[in-house]
């Protein structure tokens, strides 16, 4: 059965050797473990019978804009609705904090979000520009594939 937590500091460890290969392939941007524990009330951990198969973090910008950063899940659990609950998640964390406006996502899957309610928007349109603060930490930079989506906490309201 697969369990969502909030991240403490004791997980960082498990959590850096989780996603390092997709660190190495640039899939994933490199946060070093101060990085992690500085943004550790972030992070929400999923598990599988006690073992971390994946996280992802929701990363506060503005009133108006939060990121869904580091979205992970181990290979062997793909494909099981384990990255989907932890992005509903974050949505729903997003609303409960009171992030007045959009959820923002850059991804090199587009379809897994669109999926979930988001949309595409040109990178030159993403709000509040401070979010390329981390672009020039990245192996692609400057020409990077990642596709920008938007999610809606106004037209996507929960009754």
């Amino acid at each position: 059965m697969i369990t969502l937590q909030k991240a403490k500091l004791s997980d960082i460890a498990a959590m850096q050797e989780l996603v390092k290969d997709d660190v190495r392939s640039g899939v994933i941007l490199a946060r070093s473990e101060d990085e992690v524990a500085t943004n550790i009330r972030s992070y929400v951990l999923a598990k599988y019978d006690g073992m971390l198969v994946g996280y992802t973090a929701l990363h506060i910008h503005s009133k108006r804009l939060a990121e869904i950063r580091s979205l992970i899940v181990h290979p062997n659990y793909r494909a099981q609705g384990i990255g989907a609950k932890m992005v509903s998640f974050c949505l729903d964390e997003a609303r409960a904090i009171g992030v007045e406006q959009d959820v923002l996502a850059l991804t090199y899957v587009p379809k897994f979000f669109e999926h979930l309610g988001f949309k595409e928007i040109k990178k030159e349109n993403i709000p509040e520009h401070k979010i390329w603060a981390d672009c020039i930490k990245c192996i692609h930079f400057p020409v990077c594939n990642e596709v920008a989506l938007i999610y809606s906490l106004v037209n996507n309201k929960v009754a």
